[in-house]
């Protein structure tokens, strides 16, 4: 699933991610970051993560970054 974070407090690595295609949100999982590029997360990023049974964001990957484009110039 692809969703984007919408807070992210890295002291306490607690943050919630709202999914794309219904903007259902989720809490960050305790090991969302676990075997993950990321090691720290901002409001806004995308990310690619699934679920765990406690219905949590884990596996957080990067995600498309199509909101961080540089916008055509005309």
């Amino acid at each position: 699933m692809q969703g984007v974070i919408k807070s992210y407090d890295p002291g306490t690595n607690d943050g919630v991610v709202v999914r794309e295609i219904d903007f259902e949100e989720f809490d960050l999982a305790d090991d969302a970051l676990d075997q993950s590029i990321f090691r720290m997360l901002r409001p806004g990023q995308r990310v690619l993560f699934e679920l765990n049974d406690e219905q949590q964001a884990t596996k957080l990957s990067m995600g498309s970054e199509v909101d961080m484009e540089t916008p055509e110039i005309h």
